[in-house]
């Protein structure tokens, strides 16, 4: 069964899948005379400009994890999930201004490398093994399993043939390419992405207002459910009892609390993300790059939450579900199968939009997939293989190691993907138990970036003992400490007490040797930069304000 799938649904994504791969084998070639370097593969030559850097970050970060995810969450518990998104623009803003120029002016291959700089080795070897672990089984697998799970419910493919189609894709211009082809693909993928959320939604609308247009589907779906546009979520429900989804996103804490935990720690200190900024000609243009993100960021939930809404409203509307014959019944979502209701809505598009559609999403998993291949090629050939196997391996060899190693974690990545069946929301079991170890790799970080004091002894002990304090709080007893977001906050706190204790114990209050000089001429941005943080702060603050 393949959902209405026609002919040009068929030229579409095949065009698209051809423009893909040609790209991307193209401006992977080897130039006559010239060996890829680890420079070349792993930082493409470093020399992304900012619109390439900023649609990179957005392809890397929207995969099946937000189309699919999200709009389930969004069918689930409505816009509160947007405070991802939104608040991910303004975090951006803060890595731009405050993370970037230590790390662009320490020359960083990796995320531990930094780690190496700042503190020790053996940290650093802590943490790229907990990384490459994080990327196989968690986000690697989770990104397989929700793309296998979007084709099976449009196309009616078996999901492990689509695991696979899915992962030999990526792998194809990827493994051979490394970084510049995925940020040069990346800026195709975007325009697909966008293009095929923003066809999504317009149907969805559409439908909903009977074919008056967005804006009066858009008014009817607020108006069919007012209780889906709070960004801030109520304790209690109206009629006394207690709100599930205040669980996941609690109230005014998810802005002023541990939320903060999670867009950090994934903007700031995640390979896969920041490997582009760090590939870029300059910090001006990667600080360029970075402001595109945080405006692509903010429109993110009109093509990934809203139409969650409105298949909501959709499904619980006779009248609507009447119009929509036999065929709304396919894959029907439901309140235990939030996760149905992007591949749902792609079904009604019509022949040709369908295709776009398809592509977009497979963009999105595609591009998320290419970028975790890279980065966790990355970490395991510059700080394990050149570390510990090989420290002279000579260009050529490390190149090989690099595509060699994305290929072992696509496969083991592979077998894992079908075991996360099951999982109702899989956006926010990611985060959640993302959250468990991101909050002990933040407290390093921001001490280390920040606080010239802290000690390696007092980083690892603090790293080691943050997962013991997330597994406690996670599972004690205490009411209050059920939302995760509370658990994460909390564990970041704890973490940043143990490591300031013990580097005071350790340093009786002097400056670590390896402390990071801090000056005001280091976080100087531009006046384009400036410009652009302050007109995101004012579009948020108005969003928060309506939708409060």
């Amino acid at each position: 069964m393949t959902s209405g799938f026609h002919f040009w649904d068929y030229a579409v994504f095949i065009a698209y899948a051809i423009l893909i791969l040609g790209v991307g084998l193209w401006v992977s070639r080897e130039k006559e005379g010239h060996q890829k370097n680890a420079e070349d593969y792993f930082l493409a030559s470093k020399s992304l400009p900012w619109w390439a850097i900023g649609t990179s970050l957005i392809a890397a970060n929207i995969s099946a994890e937000q189309f699919i995810g999200m709009s389930g969450s969004g069918f689930a518990l409505g816009l509160a999930i947007a405070s991802y998104e939104w608040m991910a623009a303004l975090t951006l803003i803060i890595v731009g201004k405050y993370f970037l120029p230590i790390f662009i002016e320490k020359g960083l291959y990796t995320i531990p490398e930094f780690v190496e700089k700042r503190f020790s080795t053996n940290l650093k070897t802590i943490l790229a093994v907990f990384w490459i672990a994080l990327y196989i089984f968690v986000n690697l697998a989770s990104v397989l399993y929700l793309g296998g799970l979007a084709i099976e419910t449009i196309m009616g493919f078996d999901m492990m043939y689509a695991i696979i189609g899915l992962a030999l894709f990526a792998a194809a211009y990827s493994l051979y390419g490394g970084l510049s082809a995925v940020a040069w693909t990346d800026v195709i993928q975007v325009v697909f992405l966008v293009l095929g959320g923003l066809f999504t939604t317009y149907l969805a609308l559409n439908t909903v207002s009977g074919g008056e247009g967005i804006l009066a589907g858009f008014s009817k779906v607020v108006e069919a459910a007012p209780e889906k546009f709070h960004m801030v979520l109520d304790e209690f429900n109206t009629d006394g009892s207690k709100n599930v989804n205040y669980l996941n996103l609690p109230g005014v804490w998810v802005l002023i609390g541990g939320l903060w935990v999670a867009n950090i720690y994934y903007w700031g200190f995640n390979q896969y993300i920041i490997q582009r900024t760090l590939a870029a000609k300059s910090l001006r243009e990667s600080q360029k790059g970075i402001l595109l993100a945080a405006f692509l960021k903010i429109i993110i939930p009109l093509i990934v939450v809203v139409p969650g809404i409105a298949a909501y409203v959709m499904v619980n509307d006779p009248e609507i579900m009447a119009n929509l014959g036999d065929a709304g019944l396919h894959s029907l979502p439901s309140a235990q199968q939030a996760d149905k209701a992007y591949p749902w809505l792609l079904q009604f598009l019509p022949t040709g939009l369908k295709g776009v559609a398809f592509a977009a999403l497979a963009a999105a998993i595609v591009s998320s997939l290419a970028s975790m291949l890279n980065s966790t090629s990355t970490i395991f050939t510059m700080d394990i293989y050149k570390q510990y196997i090989n420290k002279n391996a000579s260009d050529k060899a490390t190149v090989n190691v690099g595509r060699l190693s994305a290929a072992v974690a696509l496969v083991i990545a592979v077998i894992m993907a079908p075991l996360l069946g099951g999982i109702d929301q899989a956006f926010q079991f990611i985060q959640e138990w993302t959250g468990v170890v991101s909050p002990g790799i933040l407290a390093v970080f921001i001490l280390g970036l920040f606080w010239k004091k802290t000690t390696n002894n007092a980083a690892i002990w603090g790293a080691l003992v943050s997962i013991p304090i997330a597994l406690a709080l996670k599972y004690l007893p205490i009411e209050a400490l059920e939302p995760w977001m509370h658990q994460m906050g909390l564990t970041a706190v704890f973490t940043m007490i143990v490591i300031v204790i013990l580097s005071y114990l350790q340093n009786k209050g002097a400056d670590d040797d390896k402390g990071i000089p801090l000056t005001k001429e280091l976080f100087k941005t531009s006046p384009l930069f400036n410009v652009g943080a302050f007109a995101i702060l004012i579009i948020l603050a108005v969003l928060y304000t309506l939708f409060w």
